[in-house]
């Protein structure tokens, strides 16, 4: 398979194409929503055969799945909540991202549970993490990852030097996985592209077309030049996350109900704390999390309401001061407001229920068909995201089976209540259907397609030093490379060898190549700075200064692919460092409603048309 590059001028003509259903054929599935969900919807969709495209009102991942925890697990603690289908789905899904799906972008990772009481907390714990085990598969081979192992308090404080002996009684030792979640997302994208679904990023839908009560489409508007167009579609698929229910309303639908749990994190310098593997244990109404990353230690997590914007959820000092108050009952040197490097929140779409805390909402996902043409899915966790992807087209499958592969173009009469497309399980499939596949619409096949740059990523692997010779760079920086781009490294060593200057480090950068920045826009989708800096390269929470200072030179390099003069690179990084400001701002705000305000100074850059 050749990758598809999530260029500008792809997108241009993702929307050309779109916009053309309303002359004619329409779209089998339309995805609303470029999270992890819905970019995973696109690929399913589009790997049983269907025509698909998918739309994100801002940049892919640019809400809950660039701000997670960043792992691939199971959910230890919903074994507590007897939640075992849940743990069960998670787990396989882990083992097929680590050994088939994604392994160039989802590692395995070490970490500890560290045990506090003598007597029935080892065996407790022992008998959980065995259950744990024997779900993800009872054979190494199949889950992917070791078996859980015994630590005393001795073995346990030489494999996490930087823990708290006074805490400490032992730990079990346990494996996860890694994940960098936006990019993972984004390679979702443009595997689908690949697989011929047409995708367009900052495209918002502002409407749900309909014929009578079916829905039948969505007018979108491409945020880029203010421009609407009305995309036809047999079946529009609502993944929206912490949007579901302002979608869903646009087709006069009251469908899941959805409550955002704001998700908090904090890193630190990794020399703040002695150790290299993960710690995972209870903190308030929360897990407390401590993960090893390149350069820092990423502690969370919260898990409290949010009712304030959507689009931007900030942390507060209360968030700040409650994960220092949590992590430093468990490390030997106490951490401070001056370790910490960045701070990050996000949303949590959880499916309402009568709990008032959000901790105790399952983390199980929905799926609905509030109206005919129109499914809605919504909850879960990022490591279900593919069954919740298949779960959502065969719900979509119901409805495809009734409709035609041709509709009325846009501006037609439109048909009478009494001769409009009955629902799909009132009507046979026709020969012309596209459901007339082998009898209707195949069966997800996601758990066998890996994502781009898996397929060739371990024979790269063993050729890292001839690889370091070519690109110019050191063998560290090979591997670093080939675990963000896997067997696609060769599309950004054209760049290099058309312009040697690019495997230079970019200033400021946090280690990133000059190359990585320009192949964010050629390749990856990337419209605007902060989709280079933020989610793309993660140098907004990777840099001490956030990015500040590889703002402008980050912008001058995407400026030439992204056709910007002057006045737009001055635009681009003067809006990338008011966020910047505003979110430090936030974060010294007593509460969410004033952190909110001060986070709302600084307003989302929207291109002139």
């Amino acid at each position: 398979m050749k990758s598809a590059a999530l260029s500008r001028e792809a997108r241009a003509e993702a929307l050309r194409e779109m916009a053309g259903t309303s002359e004619g054929r329409p779209l089998d599935v339309l995805v609303i929503g470029g999270g992890v969900v819905g970019a995973g919807t696109a690929l399913d969709a589009a790997t049983r055969g269907l025509r698909v495209g998918v739309v994100e009102a801002r940049d892919w991942a640019s809400g809950t799945s660039s701000r997670t925890t960043k792992l691939i697990h199971g959910g230890l603690r919903y074994l507590e909540m007897f939640d075992f289908h849940l743990v069960a789905e998670a787990l396989r899904d882990r083992a097929l991202l680590l050994k088939h799906l994604a392994p160039h972008l989802v590692k395995p990772m070490p970490i500890l549970y560290p045990l506090t009481r003598r007597g029935w907390e080892r065996p407790y714990v022992t008998a959980g993490l065995t259950l744990y085990d024997n779900m993800g598969g009872l054979r190494t081979k199949t889950r992917g990852l070791p078996h859980h192992r015994q630590l005393s308090r001795a073995k346990a404080l030489e494999a996490f030097p930087g823990l708290n002996p006074e805490t400490l009684t032992g730990a079990v030792q346990f494996w996860e996985g890694s994940v960098d979640d936006a990019r993972h997302t984004m390679t979702l994208v443009r595997t689908a592209a690949s697989y011929g679904a047409l995708a367009a990023n900052r495209t918002k839908a502002v409407g749900l077309l309909r014929d009578g009560e079916r829905v039948t489409g969505a007018t979108v508007e491409d945020l880029e030049t203010g421009r609407p167009l009305d995309v036809r579609a047999r079946v529009v698929i609502n993944a929206a996350g912490v949007w579901t229910e302002e979608v869903d309303a646009l087709a006069g639908a009251s469908g899941v109900e959805v409550r955002a749990s704001k998700g908090v994190h904090i890193l630190v310098p990794r020399e703040k704390i002695e150790g290299d593997k993960g710690l995972i244990t209870r903190a308030g109404k929360s897990v407390l999390f401590v993960i090893p990353r390149a350069r820092h230690w990423q502690i969370g997590t919260t898990d409290t309401d949010w009712t304030l914007d959507k689009a931007h959820p900030v942390a507060s000092a209360a968030d700040v001061d409650y994960l220092i108050e949590q992590v430093n009952q468990w490390v030997r040197t106490p951490i401070s407001r001056e370790d910490i490097v960045s701070v990050y929140a996000g949303l949590r779409p959880l499916v309402a229920g009568k709990s008032a805390d959000t901790a105790k909402l399952s983390r199980d996902h929905t799926v609905l068909h509030p109206r005919p043409g129109l499914v809605a899915v919504a909850g879960g966790k990022y490591t279900t995201y593919r069954v919740m992807a298949a779960d959502a087209v065969d719900e979509a499958a119901k409805d495809l089976a009734g409709v035609p592969n041709h509709m009325p173009p846009a501006g037609a009469v439109p048909a009478s209540a009494t001769d409009r497309t009955p629902s799909a399980a009132t009507v046979p499939a026709s020969t012309t259907d596209r459901a007339s596949l082998a009898g209707g619409v195949p069966a997800s096949i996601t758990d066998r397609t890996p994502l781009a740059g898996a397929e060739g990523y371990a024979a790269l692997l063993n050729q890292v030093p001839l690889l370091a010779a070519e690109l110019g760079v050191d063998e560290a920086d090979v591997r670093r490379l080939l675990g963000r781009y896997g067997d696609l490294l060769p599309e950004l060593h054209a760049l290099i060898a058309e312009d040697p200057t690019l495997a230079e480090p970019l200033p400021g950068g946090a280690g990133h190549l000059r190359a990585e920045i320009v192949y964010a826009a050629t390749h990856e989708g990337a419209l605007h700075l902060d989709d280079v800096l933020t989610r793309r390269a993660r140098i907004s929470i990777d840099a001490d200064d956030r990015g500040v200072e590889a703002a402008e030179p980050a912008a001058r390099l995407v400026a030439p692919v992204l056709g910007w003069d002057e006045d737009t690179i001055r635009a681009e990084v003067d809006a990338y460092h008011a966020r910047v400001a505003a979110e430090l701002r936030a974060q010294e705000a007593p509460d969410d409603p004033t952190a909110d305000q001060a986070r709302r100074t600084a307003a989302d850059l929207v291109p002139a048309p």
